[in-house]
């Protein structure tokens, strides 16, 4: 999730006071359309894993697969650097007031989220959708300490997390239970509380620990310029070039490095149907501990450094084209992307019930007729709604509670 940024983590602000008598436009102005349409295309990518074959019969990605597969959740969790950035101010959080109001504001927004996920996963077959909601909410407390950074040590600590993290979280599951793979619930919080902490932070479909890097390279774009179109442009170029070399490095490791006949050695006590998904179609969340060379893998979910690089730059591209087309004055190109911003706009709502949708006796659909249900659904509620009643429901309670929580701790 998350999924899902799949809240409405940019809520309309009083102007943040620039430090010059200039003051910076992305910081004085309301909702950036770019980054609320990068939200929804983040959302249709989401849907489009669940609703639609990721492979074909014979086991190869299919267009959604190579597509969707990994970016959607990506580009989640990096919009909700760029959301928690807006909540602070755009700025590294000084001060015991300003810290206590973040962390309070971020703790109550991951709590709502928790407890709604935990809620939807329980009633999902992870068949049919893995919950993405639950580690999106870990993200939101691990990024307490991160707002209080500054934003070259979060560029620093980006890095060195997408190096680092897979390193250590291969270690430690070597010596840890084998995770359950299923949708968290509420139940778990009474029956494995342990085990709940254990696959949301390392070895669930959504790692935590190693989607930081997202987080923190969301968190930095987010402080930036957001309507300055240098921005825009180096993120999409950049984001191409980082994808392109993670892809590169991934094959050269694995081709002539010899990483794939060493992974193949070392994998045969595993089933060669699982080691073959792994690297093609992805693993859940990370790969097999059975040698140091499956770190070398770029497959969609494998929380591997590669992995991790390459999902980042094809994020950041996306968030870059769609911040460049804020620049474009086009009446065709403002019709097609309003849709597109508002259900971006309340992606928290939507991603809900998309996934109790899927997992109801009201989808009595093909994959591809689903499909296209739900987008237009999707899309024409979401303009109806902005229209009529602004911010999504469950975005509102999010919001409300981040709100309430703040002002309880510092009036």
């Amino acid at each position: 999730m998350t999924a899902a940024a799949v809240h409405d983590a940019e809520p309309r602000t009083e102007p943040v006071p620039a430090p010059d008598p200039a003051p910076d436009p992305a910081r004085s102005e309301g909702r950036v359309l770019g980054v609320d349409a990068a939200r929804g295309v983040a959302l249709l990518g989401m849907m489009a894993v669940h609703a639609l074959h990721v492979a074909d019969a014979e086991g190869r990605p299919t267009w959604v697969g190579t597509v969707a597969l990994g970016h959607a959740a990506a580009l989640f969790a990096v919009l909700a650097g760029v959301g928690t950035a807006v909540l602070t101010g755009r700025a590294r959080v000084r001060g015991g007031a300003d810290t206590r109001r973040a962390a309070a504001s971020l703790t109550a927004r991951a709590i709502v989220i928790g407890v709604l996920g935990l809620a939807v996963g329980g009633v999902t077959d992870p068949e049919v959708a893995t919950v993405i909601l639950p580690s999106y909410a870990v993200l939101f407390l691990l990024a307490i300490p991160l707002v209080l950074l500054p934003t070259p040590v979060l560029v620093g600590g980006a890095v060195l997390g997408a190096a680092g993290f897979p390193v250590v979280s291969h270690l430690v599951r070597d010596r840890l239970p084998l995770p359950e793979l299923g949708n968290p619930s509420l139940s778990w919080l009474v029956t494995d509380p342990l085990g709940l902490v254990r696959e949301l932070f390392l070895t669930g479909s959504y790692p935590a620990l190693s989607w930081l890097p997202y987080l923190a390279v969301g968190l930095v774009v987010g402080r930036a310029r957001l309507r300055s179109p240098r921005l825009a442009a180096g993120l999409a170029g950049g984001g191409v070039a980082l994808a392109a070399a993670a892809a590169g490095t991934s094959a050269l490791l694995l081709g002539p490095g010899g990483g794939l006949a060493r992974i193949t050695a070392a994998s045969s006590g595993l089933d060669p149907a699982v080691v073959a998904e792994a690297l093609t179609i992805g693993p859940d969340g990370t790969t097999p501990t059975t040698t140091w060379w499956w770190l070398a893998v770029d497959s969609p979910h494998s929380s591997t450094p590669p992995d991790l690089a390459r999902t980042l730059g094809t994020a950041l591209a996306v968030l870059g084209v769609m911040l460049l087309l804020d620049r474009v004055r086009s009446p065709v190109l403002a019709v097609v992307r309003a849709p597109l911003a508002a259900a971006g706009a309340m992606t928290l709502t939507f991603y809900t019930l998309h996934v109790l949708f899927l997992d109801s006796p009201v989808d009595v659909y093909g994959p591809v007729t689903g499909y296209v249900v739900q987008v237009v659904a999707v899309l024409l509620l979401g303009i109806a709604w902005r229209a009529s009643a602004g911010r999504g429901p469950l975005e509102t309670l999010a919001s409300a509670a981040g709100a309430r929580a703040a002002r309880w701790v510092a009036p």
